[in-house]
């Protein structure tokens, strides 16, 4: 491609480098706003922009992407480690946002650019919700850990105790309130409701898990195959290998999502524990000399495969499709 741009984004404003053929780059600079988009529309337009790349910063990255897919404009999300290991690369040590935007662009220019989906709204919506979940989840984690610890001490006052638990009772009534708006949500689309079917099937999902499973995997594209669902986890197993001196056992990379990875965690430990075919699976990696945690990780990768097959397919979660191995006394 001849013309290409790299933007960086930032909570408040866009910086943008175009980039033509080995001309120096052009740089530019946008509002994080409805105004300031329509305004970086017109701008690539002009300059016949041919493909953009722009990372997946935190959430500030969205509103500018659907905006640019909207318009027509071929745009690129990228990976943000793809985007360090590629200045790495290009032995670029200073880091501002305008180098960042150059490099953007010339990640553009020299890369194969897989173009952006952009998400459906409403089930945007259901992702938002389901990720507030969990973060509130976690601070209910946290407030009951500190219930304990304050508990725990004999000169604690009731009044402080007392504010911790209505604290907790505060993050319990507006997880409820979420996930019946997410509930709903999923009631008011046939597609999300079958999905929702096909995920409870499983031993260890209910309506919490398949909440947010529901709202990680339904905004992917539904050509994916089940090595690149993992990947997008970051369960994929990452090898450190080199020469005869180095032979690291493989782990997790962990590049990926990491509200999918928690979403998959208490449903794998309750398939081991209710899931016979799961459990006998589990139980011949440990006997392998795997480790409790490793081998947990391994279920909820066939686990997630599992669900993406019912999600792709429409048929329900079926155990005996992922795990060989006959439990005993079967």
């Amino acid at each position: 491609m001849t013309s290409v741009a790299g933007i960086d984004v930032s909570a408040k404003k866009l910086d943008v480098a175009c980039l033509k053929g080995k001309e120096r780059p052009v740089f530019a600079r946008f509002e994080q706003s409805p105004d300031g988009h329509r305004k970086l529309v017109a701008y690539l337009k002009k300059r016949g922009i041919e493909a953009v790349a722009m990372e997946a910063t935190g959430i500030y990255y969205l509103d500018a992407a659907m905006a640019l897919s909207r318009a027509d404009v071929p745009v690129s999300v990228i990976n943000p480690r793809s985007a360090h290991h590629f200045a790495e690369a290009m032995l670029q040590r200073s880091k501002t946002d305008r180098i960042d935007a150059g490099l953007l662009a010339e990640y553009a220019q020299r890369m194969d650019l897989t173009p952006w989906q952009p998400p459906r709204e409403d089930w945007l919506e259901l992702r938002d919700i389901a990720r507030r979940i969990n973060q509130l989840t976690g601070m209910r984690t946290a407030e009951k850990n500190r219930l304990h610890a304050l508990k725990a001490q004999r000169h604690t006052s009731r009044t402080l105790i007392a504010e911790v638990e209505a604290h907790i009772e505060m993050l319990e009534a507006s997880i409820q309130r979420l996930t019946d708006s997410a509930l709903a949500l999923i009631e008011d689309d046939t597609d999300l409701v079958r999905y929702r079917s096909c995920l409870i099937a499983a031993k260890g999902i209910a309506d919490a898990s398949a909440v947010t499973l529901i709202g990680e995997l339904c905004l992917l594209p539904g050509d994916l195959r089940s090595a690149q669902v993992s990947r997008y986890a970051g369960m994929d197993v990452r090898l450190t290998e080199s020469g005869s001196s180095v032979d690291k056992p493989g782990r997790l990379s962990k590049v990926g999502n990491t509200y999918l990875r928690a979403a998959l965690h208490m449903p794998a430990l309750n398939l081991v524990r209710y899931d016979e075919r799961a459990k006998a699976h589990y139980e011949a990696l440990i006997g392998r000399g795997k480790e409790k945690m490793q081998a947990l990780c391994a279920v909820q990768r066939k686990m997630l495969t599992g669900l993406w097959a019912c999600m792709k397919t429409g048929q329900p979660f079926d155990s005996s499709k992922l795990f060989a191995i006959e439990p005993k006394g079967a």
